[in-house]
């Protein structure tokens, strides 16, 4: 039997994966990762050997692993004091459950879309839409200026956040440049429209010493179905019979930092760099808009708003206000209002827009 220096017993790797529960393919890999190296390593025929106090860490990574924790936060947690580890399990299990929330939520949206494929082609002629809409920007109780904008109109939603010392002007721009759409042919192709004016915005937007630009979120309705385009972390809304569901993903860092698992929702409003996008209208930066085409049908409200809302109004909040309110310039007064309540430490831009059958009587404002 093998011992190491202080005269401790070794395992086998084999031996010592049926007491973890772990396979010896996993406890090589962790050992290359560093995550659990062996208490000795032969020198000459490579065998693997650990002693029996490496036990309790290898149940817990085995644990970790089964609530499907990454291998990096593992190693992380492993070097933690056993009430610091069990905050950060409980802080990684809470960050669980708000992804599964919003993938609950994405899905729902995902499979409503689907299922509209099969009607999609009879409702596309049998139900032509029209849209009564509000849009309404506030400089909010903190700022100095107001650097949003929006636009509503029958065809085109859009909101817009600039950021820098020319700021409004790029968002006022980017707002600017596609309000022609409003007026394209019969025909035209809705989502390479949006693509091409919002690409010549980007091309066109204002330089500054310090980084300027804005983001851009837009809707396009082209007879039953709305084209999407979207840059930051501005925000769309759809409310359906089935709930309130975001179409849109920020492009920012702590939207970047919670994909990766390394914040939670719930720490991103107080995040340091908040503030930092990764994709913006500004001029100087790759054009990579997301771009999708919805279907689209009477009784839907949407809501285009920048993050000067969403940083402070929790969504069962917009919920409650888009579902209460009996026109587009009611909810939008009263979201802004909530924003208010908040403190409104932003400039606020929020549009929105129902959709009705053409032919249908438009409730009176």
């Amino acid at each position: 039997m093998n011992h190491d220096a202080d005269g401790a017993e070794l395992l086998t790797i084999g031996a010592f994966a049926r007491a973890s529960r772990l396979s010896p393919k996993a406890l090589r890999l962790y050992d290359e990762l560093r995550l659990l190296p062996p208490a000795h390593v032969d020198p000459v025929n490579g065998y693997r050997r650990y002693v029996p106090a490496q036990l309790e860490r290898a149940r817990l990574v085995a644990w970790l692993r089964r609530l499907g924790m990454p291998l990096t936060r593992i190693r992380e947690v492993c070097e933690l004091t056993p009430d610091t580890a069990a905050e950060a399990v409980a802080a990684y299990w809470a960050q669980v459950e708000a992804d599964t929330a919003a993938r609950r939520d994405l899905a729902a949206f995902l499979v409503d879309q689907l299922q509209r494929k099969d009607t999609a082609p009879m409702t596309a002629s049998a139900t032509p839409l029209t849209m009564r809409y509000a849009a309404r920007t506030d400089r909010g109780l903190v700022r100095p200026a107001n650097q949003d904008a929006a636009h509503a109109g029958p065809r085109l939603l859009a909101v817009a956040d600039g950021y820098g010392p020319e700021g409004g002007r790029a968002a006022a721009a980017a707002v600017s440049a596609l309000q022609h759409l409003e007026d394209a042919p019969a025909g035209t192709d809705p989502l390479s429209a949006l693509e091409e004016a919002a690409r010549r915005a980007h091309r066109a937007a204002p330089t500054a010493d310090e980084a300027t630009g804005s983001t851009l979120t837009a809707l396009l309705r082209a007879g039953s179905q709305l084209a999407l385009l979207h840059l930051g972390d501005s925000r769309a809304y759809v409310l359906r019979d089935s709930g309130l569901f975001r179409i849109t993903h920020d492009h920012s860092l702590v939207q970047s930092l919670i994909d990766e698992g390394r914040l939670t929702p719930e720490e991103a409003p107080s995040h340091p760099q908040r503030a930092q996008l990764l994709r913006s209208l500004d001029g100087g930066s790759p054009f990579t808009p997301d771009l999708q085409l919805l279907d689209a049908r009477p009784g839907e409200r949407y809501l285009l708003c920048t993050d000067g809302l969403t940083g402070v109004v929790p969504p069962e909040s917009l919920q409650d206000v888009l579902t209460a309110a009996e026109t587009p310039e009611q909810a939008v007064a009263d979201l802004i209002a909530l924003a208010h309540a908040a403190g409104a430490p932003d400039n606020v831009a929020c549009v929105v827009a129902d959709l009705h059958p053409a032919d249908a009587e438009v409730p009176a404002a």
